[in-house]
Parts: C-alpha cells; structure tokens; sequence
C-alpha cells in the first residue's frame, strides 16, 4: 500500500512563529502563559505544556503580575493589551503579520464608513479569537456573518465595507459577495476585501486535486480548528473516503478495505509530527 504525506499540509506561517517564539522563550527559563490555546490541536498542545507553556483565559489575566504573557497568532483586541499593561506583564506578541495587517485595514475603513454612515461587515465565525481581534479595533461596532442566510441582518440600503476571517473558505467568500451585490439596493456603495490569507486559500485546491489522488484520506485536525473543518469539507467532497481524525488512536480498520493508496494531510494547526505519526500507525496496522 501507498501512504503519502502532503507536503504542502501541517502549520502556517503564522502558526510557525508562535510556536518556536514560546519554545525558545520557554528554554530561557522561567514562566510563560499563553493568552488561549496557541494552536487548536490537543496533541501539539501537551508537547508544549510539558515544555512548560501555561493556558489562561483572558479571565485568568487579572491574576498574574510581572510575568511573560504570549499573544498567539490569532491577534487580541486592545484591550487585551491594556490589562497586560495594568498588571505590568511583558507581552510577547506573535500576531501572523497577516493578521495585524487586517487589523489596520479594518481600523481604516472604518473611519471611512462611519463618515458615510456606513457598516462594517465581517465574514468570519463569531466567538473565533481573530474575530473578537478584529472586532475589538472598532469597539464592537461590526457586524459579523458566518453564511449567506445571516444577510437579512445587514441594511442593504446603506454602504458595506466587507471583509473577511483570514481562515474562510474562498469559494464561500466568492457566494456570498455575489449575493451580497445582488441585493445592494439603488446605486449603494459594496466595498469587497478578500483578505483571505493565500497560504491559506491556496491549500484547498491542492487538497482537493491530492483527494483525488488516493484511495482514502486520512485528514488529521484538532476538531476545534475552523480551518480544518474547511480543508476537511474540501477532502470529503473530492473523495468520500476521506476521515477525520484527531490522532492515531480514532483510525478504523475498515476504511482500508480494497485500499491501494492512503493520503494523510491535515489543517494549518496540524503538527508534522502528528501527520507522520498517523501514516506510521498505518503503515504497522497494513504489515500486521
């Protein structure tokens, strides 16, 4: 049996940085929290805090004093950074530098809708800690879209700057910018910004085409990541022989049957390690 790792899956950019940022800080000694999950993958997770790393809610920032707080790539809103400078914490900020980007250009429009009584609008998951980020720029005042049957909420009468989650589908970002023109209403200004993130789009296409490729397809993801629920909708509609597993463990026997090749991927919170360990579990499974 063939069993092929893409090469193109596993941690961004973004996601890359915020990890090697805590691991080298946390080998220079002394205490590190992390202002939520660095990475929403449980497995790359308990690596780290083995290393030392702590998890706390933004709750638990009034609690500490005088120690390093890491700001993951997902990005904060300020005011996040004003409690970590009330409790005199020294901030390491590893916010994906296209994150921090959209966070400006949000700022920015803003301005320029509210002197044209504008709306801003977000498409985005509500509750995703880069959407309270982005939120956060403008004092709440944003509207957040998660499909297009949440439009009715929008006023089409009036002028829309559109932007996007860095982590949404592309396709869906397409859909619903056409519906969304489709129901402007006499001459009204639609400003669209697709600030998808291109590493990020461009791996659903590849995904698709490495889907097709193989026999069956073991997609490996935290199940809290929204990207790799995307990637994985993206897998199961080029092969329905695609599975999603958190790890090893959850692999059944079944879905190898009349199997002659195996590709293992995964989300852009998904560790290398991880994917390598799947393709190995069923390697052994396979020669047993």
């Amino acid at each position: 049996m063939l069993i092929e790792i893409d090469d193109k899956s596993g941690f961004c950019y973004g996601v890359i940085r915020a990890i090697q940022t805590a691991e080298k800080t946390l080998g220079a000694g002394g205490e590190l929290f992390s202002l939520g999950e660095i990475v929403h993958n449980d497995k790359e997770l308990e690596r780290l805090k083995r290393k030392g790393l702590r998890v706390i809610s933004h709750d638990g920032v009034t609690a500490l004093r005088n120690v390093k707080l890491l700001i993951r790539a997902h990005g904060e809103p300020p005011e996040t950074y004003a409690a970590a400078r009330q409790q005199q914490l020294s901030v390491i900020d590893c916010t994906c530098p296209v994150v921090l980007k959209l966070q400006q250009r949000i700022k920015a429009c803003y301005e320029k809708m509210k002197a044209r009584q504008g709306q801003l609008v977000i498409f985005g998951k509500r509750g995703h800690a880069e959407v309270n980020g982005l939120v956060g720029q403008v004092g709440g005042d944003a509207l957040v879209i998660e499909n297009e049957q949440q439009l009715n909420a929008v006023d089409f009468s009036r002028p829309v700057c559109l932007f996007s989650q860095t982590t949404k589908s592309p396709q869906e970002f397409e859909r619903l910018c056409a519906a969304m023109h489709a129901r402007m209403q006499g001459g009204v200004a639609l400003e669209t910004h697709n600030t998808i993130c291109r590493q990020v789009a461009g791996r659903q296409p590849h995904l698709e085409n490495f889907a097709h490729r193989h026999d069956v397809i073991l997609f490996v993801s935290g199940r809290k990541s929204s990207n790799g629920k995307v990637l994985f909708d993206a897998c199961k509609a080029a092969n329905p022989r695609s599975h999603f597993v958190e790890h090893a463990g959850e692999l059944q026997s079944s879905w190898f049957a009349h199997c002659r090749s195996v590709g293992v991927c995964g989300a852009t919170s998904t560790p290398k390690w991880l994917m390598e360990q799947v393709a190995e579990v069923v390697k052994l499974r396979m020669e047993n």
